[in-house]
């Protein structure tokens, strides 16, 4: 049986930004119904050929081809025409408008004259059933965790019905559950023949959902391959150019460090019910669970980003009261929030004034003024310190890649000069090579004294990196777990009370 023409093609695609050529000659055919990887470090110039497809970018030079017939794609509305569906990476949401005026925005179902908003709110309930997400559609996004969010976004996707549908790190923000969701969505649109791009640092789940892997490096095409011809050492190896050793660093052993933060009867109304654990001085300490279970709003509380109705927080022994998040910082606590674009950086703030804006005060004001040249010389020292890759360190952060906006944001806590550092999906976004060297960074903190707290959905990242795990699951603490204790199972069973191969009745 002869194959099928391919639906997509780009051939010999260039782009330039002023004398930057960030993609050089790349070439991929895309068949009809399959599920194509699209894999490279950041700066690989993933993000911007998916960009050219869509339209928010035009090529410098190449030509596209759509079912065999060469096409122009200038602006999103002509992509959304030609069927080309994106779910973004960072968020294209209207935090005032309700999920179902988000899902519809811009594709609004109409009854004549007016819009059918019955129809849209019933559309957009289906959509989020499919995902398995059942979010009130009335709900603010604002509201919104940055789970739902994702879900919303996909939805979003979903109803223009389209022939190709790109999906920028769509998992990023899914624990494994919603994931599995996700790719059983994915593989029914593929029996209806919709045609899927697949972007993610995730190498375990581009090797589980897709059928082919596009590999870039440096703007070059290095390689288009069958799945079953690959293993992630091999993709990891092609992507940075070099052989891949160890993931993470040994773990730290915290047992017989004396308590630095105790939690004790932690509550929040409606989010929290007695939430206790302890952190070591110098100990890397995770916490696991599904989306929703109350890790974030744990951390939120301790940072006095909500409020506690009750409970103790006790540090170096000590009882300490937090009303707002300045009264952690003056305790030593620093927080990396998971919504790196919308709680952390500024992205049109340079690299000195994203890292001092915390500590400014403190360290560069004299004489009521800022200290220009000390916040400059303070920023040119985290460029080199965290291998921050810029073409200048004065250059707005939105044009930076994931994992170098993250390695910002990290300095900027590091420069209050924490005891301890909370970091919510600190990899969130990243590739395998930034992830290891925020990994090999955490453990180098701890190894200085500075406690950690690792949030993550990732259950690889809690495992590798954690001498102690506690799990939630709705507002609790539902484990605690230790050393060899650290497993898939045990991490899945108590995040939602079902032992592997039993079923919950009902």
């Amino acid at each position: 049986m002869a194959k099928r023409p391919p639906i997509l093609e780009l051939e010999g695609i260039v782009k330039e930004f002023s004398t930057v050529r960030v993609l050089d000659q790349v070439s991929v055919s895309i068949r009809p119904g399959e599920i194509m990887g699209l894999v490279g470090e950041n700066g690989a110039g993933k993000s911007t050929l998916i960009k050219i497809i869509c339209g928010i970018y035009e090529e410098t030079s190449g030509t596209i081809r759509l079912d065999g017939n060469p096409v122009r794609i200038p602006d999103y509305i002509t992509a959304k025409g030609l069927g080309i569906g994106l779910v973004p990476q960072e968020f294209n949401l209207i935090n005032y408008l309700t999920v179902y005026e988000n899902i519809f925005l811009g594709n609004e179902r109409k009854k004549g004259v007016f819009l059918d908003k019955h129809r849209m709110r019933q559309e957009s309930k289906a959509q989020l059933e499919s995902l398995k997400m059942p979010i009130d559609v009335h709900r603010t996004v604002s509201d919104l965790s940055v789970a739902e969010k994702q879900m919303v976004e996909i939805a979003k996707a979903m109803v223009l019905d389209a022939r190709i549908l790109i999906f920028d790190e769509p998992t990023t923000a899914l624990t494994g559950v919603e994931v599995q969701h996700l790719f059983a969505l994915m593989r029914k649109l593929k029996e209806q023949g919709v045609t899927m791009i697949f972007v993610s640092h995730k190498l375990g789940e581009v090797m589980t959902i897709c059928d082919r892997v596009t590999i870039l490096r440096d703007g070059h095409l290095v390689s288009v391959d069958e799945i079953r011809d690959l293993d992630t050492t091999i993709i990891a190896r092609k992507m940075v150019g070099r052989d891949f050793s160890q993931v993470f660093p040994d773990k730290i052993d915290s047992t017989g460090k004396p308590p630095l933060l105790e939690v004790e009867g932690l509550t929040c109304p409606n989010l929290l019910r007695d939430v206790s654990f302890t952190l070591r001085k110098g100990e890397i300490l995770g916490f696991a669970g599904l989306v929703g279970a109350g890790r974030t709003e744990t951390m939120e509380t301790i940072m006095g980003l909500r409020k506690m109705s009750s409970g103790t927080i006790r540090f170096d022994g000590k009882p300490i009261r937090i009303g707002s998040p300045r009264d952690a910082v003056n305790h030593g606590l620093a927080y990396i929030s998971e919504d790196r674009q919308g709680k952390g950086i500024v992205m049109d703030y340079d690299i000195p004034k994203n890292i001092t804006l915390i500590s400014l005060k403190e360290k560069y004001v004299k004489r009521g003024l800022i200290d220009k040249s000390s916040e400059e010389q303070s920023g040119k020292e985290y460029v080199k310190g965290f291998n921050i890759v810029a073409a200048s360190h004065r250059a707005p952060l939105r044009f930076f890649s994931g994992g170098n906006q993250q390695k910002v944001y990290l300095a900027r806590w590091i420069d209050t000069k924490p005891r301890v550092l909370i970091l919510d999906e600190p990899t969130r976004g990243i590739d395998v090579n930034a992830k290891r060297e925020i990994y090999e960074f955490i453990h180098s903190l701890a190894e200085e004294g500075i406690s950690c707290i690792v949030v993550s959905s990732e259950m690889e990242e809690v495992i590798g990196m954690c001498d102690r795990v506690y799990v939630m699951r709705e507002g609790r603490i539902a484990g605690h777990l230790e050393k060899e204790h650290i497993t898939e199972e045990n991490i899945v069973f108590n995040a939602t009370g079902i032992q592997k191969g039993v079923k919950r009745d009902g």
